[in-house]
């Protein structure tokens, strides 16, 4: 980057009261929030089981009009690509392990109207990268294990971020790279150094008893980054 980054911070609504979701996200948008991260998991790919479409679309109903970044951790991926587009999603990641045809997947999600994203494990090589990072507007980069919020953040994830950084530049596109797994406060500048520019962060921003001064917080550690 010849810049300096925007950083964009995505609570996860993983770490969300589902009793009161819609409030929830309000609460965190007017707090500062940027993105709203929908994690989408089926108990085959990752072992837990989470919310699908139609709570993407409740959330548009409700009037959030944020972008809503859709992790996808379901295999096969392709069957819901159109389901979430139709129910306003802005962003679709999903894992290369859970598709047939990676580069196929990544054009369903671009022909029904959304940017699409892949999302790499810890232990997931980033050479997918050499065959369609230039079809990409996301790179989702685990700092943890999917499957659970709450987890510590992997330390070797930072160099797997600088790699990824070093690839985007390379390309005269606009990609984020996103992180996602145990970002918090103390860490995110670390995070923001390595290359990332948007912040998934669930228990961090949701178990906070003031959403407005953890991510405010959040914000003076990036633009310390940034600095």
């Amino acid at each position: 980057m010849t810049s300096k980054p925007d950083y964009l911070i995505a609570p996860s609504i993983l770490s969300a009261d589902f009793a009161r979701l819609g409030e929830e996200v309000n609460a965190v948008l007017a707090a500062g929030a940027d993105v709203v991260h929908f994690d989408v998991m089926d108990n085959h790919y990752v072992p837990n089981l989470t919310i699908g479409p139609l709570v993407c679309e409740a959330l548009r109903n409700h009037g959030v009009t944020a972008p809503i970044d859709v992790h996808l951790m379901v295999r096969p991926v392709d069957r819901l690509v159109s389901d979430f587009a139709a129910a306003g999603a802005t962003y679709i990641s999903f894992h290369p392990e859970a598709s047939d045809h990676v580069n196929r997947t990544i054009a369903l999600i671009r022909d029904a109207g959304c940017k699409p994203g892949l999302v790499f494990n810890p232990a997931t090589p980033l050479t997918h990268l050499d065959h369609c990072l230039d079809d990409l507007d996301l790179v989702l980069i685990m700092s943890v294990n999917p499957g659970f919020g709450g987890q510590s953040f992997i330390t070797s994830s930072l160099d797997k971020l600088r790699a990824a950084r070093q690839l985007i530049d390379a390309q005269d596109r606009d990609i984020h790279l996103e992180v996602d797994g145990g970002v918090r406060v103390d860490n995110i500048a670390g995070i923001a150094a390595a290359g990332a520019d948007m912040m998934a962060a669930g228990s961090a921003i949701f178990g906070s008893e003031d959403y407005a001064a953890t991510i405010a917080a959040m914000r003076a550690e990036l633009s310390r980054a940034a600095a």
